[in-house]
């Protein structure tokens, strides 16, 4: 992994790719979502504060276990001046989210004990699909196979 000198402040798209492990493509993709930011240089290139590295990481981190980008870009506008997470703030949110991931892996555990019951019928008024009407949730509103929109 290339080191870059304490005296460097800012990073090419390509630096930060490199010590981040994340693809420009996705760098890109995370600056057009509002989780980074650059400046633009006189020759319209990207420019990134050293501290993105750390801010890549975090975002990396969080979709890993699953947190949807517009969370984590939620949760990083939480900080003041947007400035980088810090292994308190990673404790923070992290609580807030372990709730919303230990119900992901009750359904997928649900999902995954009841998976060879399950031929694909897209059967959502039967209590017994877990997969298609976890909970039975279509059945007390409609019967039959098929949700239509309201009015039709």
């Amino acid at each position: 992994m290339p080191q870059i000198p304490e005296k460097i402040q800012e990073l090419s798209v390509g630096q930060l790719s490199a010590r981040s492990g994340a693809a420009v493509s996705a760098l890109h993709f995370y600056e057009a979502k509002g989780l980074i930011s650059s400046r633009r240089t006189s020759g319209n290139q990207r420019r990134y504060h050293r501290d993105t590295l750390r801010r890549v990481a975090f975002i990396r981190a969080a979709q890993r276990v699953g947190i949807p980008l517009a969370t984590i870009r939620d949760a990083l506008a939480e900080l003041p001046e947007e400035r980088t997470p810090t292994r308190e703030d990673w404790a923070r949110l992290s609580e807030t989210w372990r709730s919303e991931l230990d119900e992901r892996i009750k359904q997928l555990n649900r999902l995954r004990d009841h998976l060879t019951d399950c031929i694909g019928c897209g059967c959502l008024s039967l209590d017994s699909c877990v997969l298609s009407n976890p909970d039975d949730r279509f059945g007390e509103q409609r019967v039959g196979s098929r949700l239509y929109a309201e009015g039709r």
